[in-house]
C-alpha cells in the first residue's frame, strides 16, 4: 500500500505567566528540581556561607560509611562537653549509633554528631573531619570546607546554597536518613525525647526533610525538601536573621516551587490528532490517540505535540489500524508517545459509488473549461 508522511508540530499548551521567585531576607538561597537538579530559582548560591548544623548531613553521611546502626558507641569526655544544643551525653555512656544520628539530625545535638564522628573514626576527630572534606571533593562540593563534625562556628568552615542543596539530594538517598529527617520528635533507647528545629514538618503540608542550623556566625539556616504529586523541590537559605524570617521565607520558596509543576494530562485517549485522507470524495478519517499518557510538566514552558502519520491510505481500512504516531515534547525532554489510529472504519466503495464518483469529476471538469 502506497502512502505518504505528514510531519506536524503543534503547541499543545502554551506557558503560562509565572510569578518571579518571591523576595527573599538572607544571604543566599537556592530552589531546584529533585528529579534532575535543574535551578529553579536562586542568589547567591555558589557564595561561601557558613552553614551550623546543616554540617551534620555530611557528619552522618560519612559515619554511616564505616559503623552500623546497630553498633554502641562509649561516649568520650570529649564529645560529652560539647555544648549548646545537646542530648546530655555523659562520658562512659554506652548508646547506639541509630540514637546518634538520630540526636544529630532531629535534635541538631552537637554532642551526638561529635560522639559519632569520634565512634566511627576510632578517637581521630581530626581525621574523620578530613574525610568529611575528601568527601565534599568526591561530591563535588567544590564550595565546602569543613573544620568540625557538628557545625559549631570555627574559621574557614564554610559552604553554600548549592552544596548544601546537592549533598541533602545525596543524603536524602539513604532510607534511613530519610525516614529520620521527617520525624518531629522520637524517644532514644534510654527514653530521651528529642524535638526537630524543622518547623515547617508541621506547617508545611508535603515537607519531609531535611535539616536546620544556627549559630551567631551562620544565622538561621535551613535545606528542605516537600513534594506534591507532580514534582518534589528542595528550598536552601542561608544566612537569614531570625528562625520566623526563615520559616516564612523558606515556606515562600517551596510554595512558589512546587506550583511551577503540574500533572497534566499530555496525550488524551480518543483525541484527535490527524487526518487520513482515503480518496473517492470521502471525508477524510480522524486518526486518534489509542491512549492517554499523564506526566508532571513545567506550567511556564509550553508542551509541543509531535505527529508523525500517514496522509494517503487505501480502502478498505479497519477501526484501529495504526497509522501514525503522536510524541509530546516539553523541550528537549519527551514527554511521552502513543500511536494513532483510525477512529472508525473505512470500506471500499462498490461499482456503482466508484461510478458515481468519477461521474461527478468528469462533470466538475467540464464545468471547469466553461468558467
Amino acid at each position: 500500500m502506497r502512502f505518504a508522511l505528514a510531519l506536524v508540530a503543534a503547541l499543545v499548551f502554551a506557558a503560562s505567566a509565572h510569578a518571579a521567585p518571591p523576595r527573599v531576607d538572607a544571604s543566599a538561597y537556592l530552589v531546584v528540581d529533585a528529579a534532575n537538579g535543574r535551578v529553579l530559582a536562586a542568589s547567591n548560591a555558589h557564595e561561601q556561607l557558613p552553614i551550623a548544623s546543616i554540617t551534620k548531613l555530611m557528619t552522618v553521611l560519612v559515619a554511616l560509611e564505616h559503623v552500623q546502626l546497630g553498633d554502641i558507641a562509649v561516649v568520650r569526655h570529649k564529645a560529652a562537653a560539647v555544648g549548646e544544643s545537646t542530648i546530655y551525653l555523659r562520658a562512659g555512656e554506652h548508646i547506639s549509633v541509630h540514637d546518634l544520628v538520630e540526636g544529630a539530625l532531629i535534635q541538631s545535638a552537637n554532642d551526638a554528631a561529635y560522639a559519632l564522628a569520634d565512634y566511627a573514626s576510632g578517637g581521630n576527630v581530626p581525621e574523620f573531619v578530613a574525610e568529611m572534606n575528601a568527601k565534599a571533593q568526591e561530591l563535588g562540593l567544590h564550595d565546602t570546607h569543613f573544620v568540625r563534625p557538628d557545625g559549631l562556628d570555627a574559621n574557614g568552615e564554610y559552604s553554600s546554597a548549592a552544596d548544601v542543596t546537592r549533598l541533602a539530594r545525596i543524603v536524602m538517598r539513604d532510607p534511613v536518613v530519610r525516614s529520620i529527617v521527617r520525624k518531629q520528635t522520637d524517644v532514644l533507647a534510654d527514653g530521651f525525647v528529642v524535638h526537630t528545629w524543622n518547623d515547617l514538618l508541621a506547617t508545611f503540608p508535603g515537607v519531609f526533610g531535611v535539616k536546620t542550623g544556627h549559630t551567631d556566625k551562620a544565622g538561621w539556616c535551613e535545606v528542605a525538601a516537600a513534594r506534591t504529586p507532580a514534582v518534589t523541590v528542595y528550598a536552601t537559605i542561608l544566612g537569614s536573621p531570625s528562625r520566623a524570617q526563615r520559616n516564612a521565607d523558606l515556606a515562600a520558596l517551596l510554595h512558589w516551587g512546587l506550583a511551577r509543576y503540574r500533572v497534566s494530562r499530555v496525550i488524551g485517549i480518543g483525541r484527535t490528532y490527524a487526518f487520513v485522507q482515503t480518496g473517492w470524495g470521502r471525508q477524510p478519517l480522524p486518526l486518534v490517540a489509542a491512549g492517554t499518557v499523564s506526566r508532571s510538566v513545567r506550567s511556564d514552558v509550553p508542551l509541543v505535540a509531535q505527529v508523525v502519520a500517514r496522509i494517503v491510505v487505501a480502502l478498505p481500512v479497519p477501526a484501529g489500524e495504526q497509522l501514525g504516531v503522536v510524541r509530546v515534547w516539553q523541550g528537549k525532554r519527551l514527554l511521552g508517545s502513543e500511536p494513532l489510529i483510525t477512529a472508525r472504519s473505512a470500506a471500499r466503495p462498490g461499482l456503482v459509488s466508484r461510478a458515481g464518483f468519477y461521474a461527478r469529476r468528469a462533470v466538475k471538469h467540464v464545468l471547469g473549461w466553461f468558467t
